[in-house]
């Protein structure tokens, strides 16, 4: 695998280890250093990130789950490919499970952190070099606290836990956009999203629910068709299993 080895020190907390596992293992998929068919061996994934075997099966059963892997008896895992029309269809739940959040978490959210929010949104705006990998790194710290405030005050476990799990595919998806404009000096993307993300914190603000899920689904539209440029061009056909199916290991 030509993959960068990551080591994570013994005192990194069990979870914190298992997730830089799969982000980082997404990461190698969607930036094409790791191919459809590719085997995933967990002595090498031992090795190359410093951890005992069980936080490796781990995060391959969670990258099962999202479809990034298959398990097959006798083989371990092989990295599934992964098409474009798999990425929109991702979004597509995304959006609804999202839009159906923000409604439910108007008038239940936190205003003070919300406000706090909005402040460094704004302050996102008015920078007058929004350059370099300090600039993304607060656009996306910004962009995860919103989106993580938005789905603990949605007031329901369930569609909480469901957005967890499809945020470990589109926060891939979104490092892997951002890394490439960072490349090309094409910052666009990131101006248009922080007024996404403003308008649906204004909305909050305001307590205007429909307003707010209306919001959020232009910001969804907007980045599904901006992200899934980003990825390596994936066609696979036939019988290949959808992206976030649950599937259970034989």
């Amino acid at each position: 695998m030509s993959t960068a080895n990551i080591t994570l020190g013994s005192k990194c907390h069990h979870g914190m280890r298992r997730q830089t596992i799969v982000e980082s293992l997404l990461a190698d998929v969607f930036q094409g250093r790791l191919r459809a068919g590719e085997h995933l061996v967990t002595q090498q994934l031992a090795e190359r990130f410093g951890v005992s075997h069980t936080p490796i099966r781990e995060a391959l059963l969670t990258l099962a789950g999202i479809g990034i892997v298959d398990l097959v008896p006798n083989r371990g895992a092989i990295v599934r490919q992964v098409s474009s029309n798999e990425v929109r269809e991702v979004f597509q739940v995304r959006r609804v499970l999202e839009c159906l959040a923000t409604r439910s978490a108007c008038g239940r959210i936190d205003l003070a952190r919300l406000h706090a929010v909005a402040e460094d949104l704004r302050s996102l705006m008015s920078a007058t070099a929004p350059r370099g990998a300090r600039f993304i790194a607060q656009a996306r710290a910004v962009d995860s606290r919103l989106h993580d405030l938005i789905s603990e005050s949605c007031g329901n476990a369930f569609l909480g836990k469901e957005l967890g799990r499809l945020k470990i595919l589109f926060r891939a998806f979104r490092d892997v956009a951002w890394e490439r404009d960072e490349a090309r000096n094409d910052y666009h993307r990131l101006a248009s999203e922080t007024r996404e993300h403003l308008a649906i914190v204004e909305a909050l603000l305001a307590g205007e629910p429909k307003e707010a899920a209306r919001a959020m689904s232009r910001h969804i539209r907007s980045g599904s068709k901006y992200w899934s440029r980003a990825l390596p061009d994936a066609t696979a056909r036939g019988g290949a299993r959808k992206l976030v199916r649950k599937r259970r290991p034989r």
